[in-house]
């Protein structure tokens, strides 16, 4: 039966967020049940793709990213695939009709991993855009399902908190993206001098993303608003984490969130939007 098929591959996107994120799996337990497989399975889809730029070092990974578009576009043109990842992820695509576009900008992007680019603001935002603000318009396609102009008022939001989320990213990674991966991807900061000018720039910009992000995440359908709430507390804990610290900390090391923290800011997210609102 295609139901039980369908069931195990799900099963296993939702393995891989677990695996993957904490931080994720927990949001995804505030959204609404019909909500959490297609989320997981746009997690499980992103995160594998991201897993082979960051870390297939003995193999062509041009080659396999490449391999992995192409099977993608094959599963959603056949409605199905032997891949339980890219299974679950076209079931999600042609259920919600979301843009194939989306998936070219993100896997565009992940190929940008592999080119060593030196990042001018033009190719940044061409990559914001690809590697993380897609990602937030293709969930915005689950959570606004059969409602097209409330997708519309929200995409602007959506894309800016996918950005703020994707930046932090790179304040709490600039060491390893650089010492690993020779990556630095904000434009023109040298890793090697990062300054407490360069780190001021850049969290004004993210302050701003945060803002807007607000904004749209109070006008989501409530079987999704309680989710994404989450996850903007937990990056805005990140944030505030970064913030504190010199320029020169970031450089030497990883700035995280506990998972003790992380469950109180999930009862936190929970009770603001249930109770009081947000």
């Amino acid at each position: 039966m295609m139901d039980l098929y369908n069931y195990s591959c799900f099963e296993c996107s939702k393995l891989i967020t677990k695996t993957y994120s904490t931080s994720f799996s927990l949001g995804i337990r505030a959204f609404h049940k019909e909500l959490r497989n297609p989320i997981y399975a746009i997690y499980g889809f992103v995160r594998y793709a991201d897993e082979i730029v960051d870390t297939f070092h003995d193999y062509n990974k041009m080659e396999i990213i490449r391999q992995f578009g192409l099977d993608t576009y094959q599963a959603i043109e056949r409605g199905v695939s032997i891949n339980p990842v890219l299974h679950s992820f076209q079931l999600v695509v042609n259920q919600y009709q979301i843009d194939k576009g989306l998936i070219e900008a993100f896997l565009h992007s992940m190929e940008m991993d592999l080119q060593k680019l030196s990042y001018t603001d033009a190719l940044f935002k061409e990559y914001i855009y690809g590697s993380a603000e897609v990602v937030g318009l293709m969930c915005l396609r689950v959570f606004c399902h059969g409602h097209e102009d409330l997708y519309a008022t929200l995409l602007p939001s959506a894309k800016r908190l996918g950005a703020a989320f994707q930046k932090i990213n790179f304040l709490r990674d600039i060491q390893a993206d650089y010492e690993e991966r020779g990556r630095v991807y904000f434009p023109d900061v040298d890793f090697l001098s990062f300054s407490e000018s360069d780190k001021r720039i850049i969290e004004e910009d993210i302050r701003i993303d945060f803002d807007e992000g607000l904004t749209g995440i109070r006008q989501l359908p409530p079987k999704s608003r309680g989710g994404v709430y989450v996850a903007y507390l937990y990056y805005l804990e990140l944030f505030h984490k970064i913030e504190s610290k010199p320029a020169h900390t970031l450089a030497a090391e990883r700035i995280r969130v506990s998972d003790k923290r992380k469950l109180w800011l999930f009862g936190r997210a929970l009770f603001k939007e249930k109770i009081i609102g947000l």
